[in-house]
């Protein structure tokens, strides 16, 4: 029975509310809840001290209002709906990285089918469930892109709480969970907010690779591994070393928080990895055209930012694992390739693995390379070799 938003009573949102969450699992929802749409006032400042301080990563809506403010996104709204769906953390049989057959690794959060798009799909079946209810009801949804902060929406609905990793938590289904919120103009009855379980530990503080979670729930995204990995230019040598064999985002801090302990999901077939695609060999991957690469990669969140930096990310990894199988492309790609962050990327990776095959394609570059960052590489590169060269080659590291 439909009701009017006009004529509807705190009873028949509370029942539409106890509607709703029996619903939620036939709609492919994990964990629903229910927040007012007040003002995220506390968020303000935290938001403006994290750009003071340069923590931004630059893909947050730049307009802090929008990020705090609901009623910028939906005229007089009365409450948001959190939803939560979860995704897997392991993979049932990997590949396994060989000489000569080195893989790297994409985040969890882009296994199987892009999470923005699973999303929106849940968000309109409970739209028009919603709808269909009250027809005169008022909804905006958002998913990551939107203007205000999942977490904090996710928080104060009560999904979990917002952890010292800078995820939210929910005690059902770890960290392993997608967030995305409906803005609406029907009042529904607020949730509580669950207490943090944190307590004392700082694991996922101490295992940050680059030092990225800067104190309790502070994350300094021009750090952050994840953050770096989607870049498109070029990568400091320090988070070179530290990106390992990953070519996409990074998982560390959930991997260790132990409220994810035993935590795998399997149930939303959509977010069900291939592993040859989520775990790919890495020299496949440096001669990859645009097309292959949309045919591989382009259903995954990993492939919004093209094939680029995942090319780019693939020839550190070969760096790290000092890869000699990868000599040839790598030194094709420095004399061929029109992308000058490849090309010094190429050369950063040379001088990781060494050898003579090596230094000649380095000092081969330099006598025609013009780009002034790339020409600085090589010669490091070079440099690096030379150092190096009283080592027995098969030695090297």
């Amino acid at each position: 029975m439909a009701v009017s938003l006009t004529a509807g009573t705190n009873a028949d949102w509370r029942k539409l509310k106890q509607e709703i969450v029996e619903a939620a699992p036939s709609l492919g929802i994990d964990k629903i809840g229910f927040a007012s749409a007040e003002p995220f006032i506390e968020l303000k400042d935290i938001l403006l001290q994290h750009r003071e301080k340069g923590y931004e990563s630059g893909f947050e809506e730049p307009d802090i209002e929008k990020r705090v403010r609901p009623e910028l996104s939906l005229e007089a709204p009365q409450s948001i709906l959190a939803i939560a769906i979860a995704y897997p953390s392991k993979l049932a049989d990997p590949p396994r990285s060989e000489p000569g057959a080195y893989r790297g690794i994409i985040s969890r959060t882009s296994w199987g089918r892009d999470y923005h798009d699973v999303l929106r799909d849940r968000l309109a079946k409970l739209e028009a469930f919603i709808a269909e209810r009250v027809p005169d009801a008022r909804m905006q949804s958002m998913v990551d892109t939107g203007a205000l902060v999942d977490r904090a929406v996710a928080e104060r609905a009560g999904i979990g709480w917002s952890a010292k990793n800078c995820a939210i938590i929910t005690p059902e289904w770890g960290s392993w969970v997608f967030l995305g919120e409906i803005i609406t103009n029907i009042p529904f009855p607020a949730d509580n907010s669950i207490m943090d379980q944190c307590g004392d530990c700082t694991i996922c503080i101490d295992a940050c690779p680059t030092g990225a979670l800067v104190g309790p729930g502070q994350l300094n995204a021009s750090r952050c591994i994840s953050f770096v990995t989607q870049t498109k230019g070029y990568v400091d040598d320090e988070f070179k070393v530290k990106i390992g064999n990953r070519l996409y985002g990074c998982d560390t801090c959930q991997i260790v928080c132990p409220k994810n302990k035993g935590k795998n999901w399997t149930h939303q077939p959509e977010f069900q990895p291939d592993p040859e695609k989520v775990k790919p060999l890495l020299i496949p991957l440096l001669t990859m055209t645009n097309k292959e690469f949309k045919e591989q990669y382009g259903s995954i969140s990993a492939s919004w930012r093209g094939k680029k930096p995942i090319q780019r990310n693939a020839i550190i990894a070969l760096g790290n694992f000092k890869d000699r199988s990868a000599v040839p492309v790598l030194s094709e790609l420095l004399r061929t390739d029109t992308r000058p962050e490849i090309r010094a990327t190429t050369a950063w990776a040379l001088g990781r693995i060494g050898g003579t095959d090596s230094l000649a394609a380095l000092e081969a570059a330099a006598a025609k390379e013009l780009e002034a960052e790339v020409l600085r590489e090589i010669q490091k590169a070079v440099e690096l070799i030379k150092d190096h060269a009283w080592i027995p080659e098969e030695k090297q590291s």
